[in-house]
């Protein structure tokens, strides 16, 4: 794979900016049929508070990640059937992920693609692991994605859907350890 020193320049850039906004934040692989993205931060608290904060995500995932603009019209409903869903004006809605498995405490995966990634027929597994570590809990997040992308196809689209996972993580990490919504 052929990269630019502009687009490596920016992949390093956002590749640092999310590891010191939300813990450690990589692309773990990039091929012309898709990506790889994993996240990690250890946040105060029991696995099974974090995971109760993290389904409050209209409170914490920042609403310019969304349709609508507004995230109190984000809900996550962890049970059969369940999505990560945004109401939008007008009866209309968007189904981001599909909830494929949960475990409270423990393990919440989601499947579909996330923003432009499902204009594009792109879908993914991003999985959400908390673990115990001592009085806190370390979370995992991994997004692995599969399509197809004209032109440079996944290169400059890993690193851009990086950061913004990277972004929504340091935010529920400050949401879960302050209880208060993020601005």
């Amino acid at each position: 794979m052929r990269t630019s020193k502009s687009l490596t320049t920016a992949f390093w850039g956002l590749l640092a900016l999310s590891a010191t906004r939300s813990g450690w934040a990589e692309v773990t692989g990039i091929g012309p049929s898709g990506f790889g993205l994993k996240t990690e931060t250890t946040v105060a608290g029991t696995p099974t508070d974090a995971f109760n904060r993290f389904m409050q995500i209209g409170r914490w995932w920042n609403p310019a990640h969304s349709y609508s603009g507004d995230g109190a019209n984000l809900a996550l409903s962890a049970k059969p059937g369940g999505c990560f869903c945004e109401t939008l004006p007008g009866g209309g809605f968007v189904k981001h992920m599909d909830v494929v498995y949960a475990a409270p405490g423990k393990l919440l995966r989601l499947s579909g693609g996330l923003g432009p990634l499902q204009g594009m027929g792109a879908s993914g597994a991003m999985t959400f692991e908390f673990k115990a570590e001592g009085p806190n809990t370390h979370l995992t997040v991994t997004y692995i994605v599969s399509g197809f992308v004209a032109g440079q196809g996944f290169a400059t689209l890993a690193p851009a859907v990086d950061g913004v996972l990277s972004e929504q993580v340091g935010r529920f990490k400050r949401f879960a350890e302050t209880g208060k919504p993020t601005s």
